[in-house]
């Protein structure tokens, strides 16, 4: 169904009430601009916004059964009576935009399983491996096996951004380092460090699904002893001396990690992010400068930047 954003919830609501499975709302009006600075538009291409339909749809999914026919007509009817409605309490009438139904048919999956029929075990770096839960895979000498179900958050090995973080961890991560992971989502790079030497893993998420499923994810790889999973701000948790702290999540955040995570990184002490986009790589190097870091390591991988600085005294 086509409308605006102001009709998006009167046009879902007429959906849901016709018996819909549920809806999906497509509005460029959700999708940040470019041009502005701050929130998390570097996570979305560039050409998404110019690929958005100028209206807004409202897509409602229903069972082609027998009443189908009556139902389409019914809502097509329902749209003629809404484009002459006026909002309650209000003299003018809702902009509802053009109020027209389109109908088509597709397939019945369920697309919570179907992505697991791409992501197959792959090999990071010279030394990791990730495989899914559901995937077999016969690990040769050397192989640092990480065993991840991402579940909702984000990490699975696959993104520009955490293969960067892990291919830079492999070269930088000494045996017997504390290492912090801040925004650790699927607690990937967590479990990585400890692959990799580390003693230590104080894994951070303010998202209490991603909190979840980091620590069922170390459980997986028998490393919860090693990794604590904790919900919370950075700047809330208590201070954790560490030696190598490493953070994938989006360039404002990056930035303004800088001088917090200082309070945490020994002097001389590495520390790891990505999620940067090319365009956002300089505003990222002045907020490290600015902080008291060095870079020691750049590397880039599509749009996406992964930078290494090390603490100064």
């Amino acid at each position: 169904m086509h409308t605006t954003t102001q009709g998006q919830d009167v046009v879902s609501e007429l959906l849901m009430n016709a018996g819909s499975a549920g809806t999906e709302i497509v509005d460029r009006a959700d999708i940040p601009d470019p041009a502005k600075p701050g929130a998390y538009w570097e996570l979305y291409d560039g050409a998404l916004l110019a690929a958005m339909p100028r209206d807004t749809l409202v897509k409602g999914w229903f069972p082609p059964d027998a009443q189908w026919a009556d139902t389409l007509a019914g809502l097509r009817e329902r749209l003629n009576r809404l484009r002459n409605e006026t909002r309650p309490g209000e003299g003018e009438c809702l902009p509802l935009g053009a109020l027209t139904a389109e109908a088509r048919d597709v397939a019945d999956e369920d697309w919570a399983e179907v992505w697991k029929r791409y992501y197959q075990p792959f090999r990071v770096g010279g030394r990791m491996i990730i495989k899914p839960t559901w995937e077999a895979y016969k690990a040769v000498p050397g192989d640092l096996l990480i065993e991840l179900d991402p579940g909702m958050a984000f990490g699975s090995g696959t993104h520009e951004t955490t293969r960067m973080c892990l291919e830079l961890m492999e070269a930088h991560l000494i045996g017997g380092m504390r290492v912090m992971d801040v925004g650790t989502g699927s607690g990937i790079l967590a479990i990585g460090a400890v692959r990799l030497g580390a003693k230590e893993v104080l894994a951070v998420d303010i998202d209490p699904d991603a909190v979840k499923v980091a620590r069922e994810n170390a459980a997986l790889n028998r490393v919860q002893g090693q990794v604590r999973v904790i919900e919370g701000d950075l700047a809330d948790c208590a201070t954790f001396p560490c030696d190598l702290a490493v953070a994938n999540i989006v360039a404002d955040a990056v930035a303004a990690l800088a001088g917090p995570l200082r309070r945490h990184l020994r002097p001389g002490g590495m520390w790891i992010c990505s999620g940067v986009i090319r365009e956002r790589e300089r505003d990222v190097q002045a907020a490290g400068l600015a902080a008291g870091y060095e870079t020691i390591e750049r590397r880039a991988m599509g749009e996406w930047v992964a930078l290494c600085f090390r603490r100064g005294a």
